[in-house]
């Protein structure tokens, strides 16, 4: 009997939500009924008829499957719940005044302020270990009026963007002018946090925050340790935190 899918995600975690695990079952329903009416050895189909048999209709058909059934989509780039408001999980905030906006993510862990001023509101995957801690000024990047404002206006001196698309589209063309990035998606290995390495930009992926406005001051701890490919296939707990050191005003 051939095995059609792997135990655990693409990390090792373990943890599917009920919609990936719906999305799951029905693709390997497509697939199976499709091999069984086609015949054949698995290696033939996978490899080669799969690519004609496989389309996009079965996937769409997948798709309403799951919408019908009362599951939503999650979302990392703030542009999807938008566009498809019906088909991806509600985003708080989304549209609203940047000078009032916060990720507010119940995983973020808060410290109260240590000796030298800083207090925890979060933490997240370093992509790159560097010298020193990246210190700046916090500004949401969420929509491309605010990238086209910045392309025109220039990026203000000390940014540490706050993003959710990991991808690294949205940013992409002011992505070097940014003194740190934080991003609420992805892993080390997404577009993002490759981009930003490249650039030397200290950049935290998957962060979860709590607490920081527009305009705070806050620090990246870029100095930890990366999180690797292996400790996520391991599910290791590799984080570095997000300080604010003053809020704005």
């Amino acid at each position: 009997m051939v095995k059609l899918y792997v135990d655990t995600d693409k990390f090792g975690s373990g943890q599917r939500s009920a919609t990936v695990d719906a999305f799951h079952n029905a693709v390997k329903d497509i697939v199976r009924a499709k091999l069984a009416a086609n015949g054949g050895h698995w290696d033939s189909f996978v490899f080669g008829k799969s690519f004609d048999m496989i389309t996009a209709d079965d996937f769409r058909s997948v798709e309403k499957m799951l919408l019908d059934a009362g599951h939503r989509f999650d979302w990392s780039a703030a542009i999807s719940p938008r566009e498809r408001p019906d088909v991806y999980k509600p985003a708080e905030g989304v549209g609203e005044d940047m000078a009032t906006f916060s990720f507010e993510h119940a995983e973020a862990i808060v410290a109260a302020a240590d000796a030298e001023g800083r207090e925890q509101r979060g933490q997240g995957d370093n992509v790159a270990q560097y010298p020193a801690i990246c210190t700046g000024i916090a500004r949401y990047v969420r929509s491309p009026t605010q990238v086209l404002a910045y392309l025109t206006d220039g990026v203000p001196a000390d940014t540490i963007a706050i993003i959710d698309d990991s991808g690294g589209t949205l940013t992409a063309p002011i992505l070097e002018q940014f003194k740190g990035v934080i991003c609420a998606g992805g892993s080390t290995r997404s577009h993002l946090g490759i981009l930003t390495r490249e650039y030397g930009v200290p950049c935290l992926m998957n962060a979860k925050i709590s607490g920081i406005h527009q305009g705070d001051t806050v620090a990246i701890e870029c100095t930890a340790q990366p999180k690797t490919a292996d400790d996520y296939q391991a599910n290791r707990d590799v984080t570095a935190r997000v300080w604010r050191l003053k809020a704005a005003g």
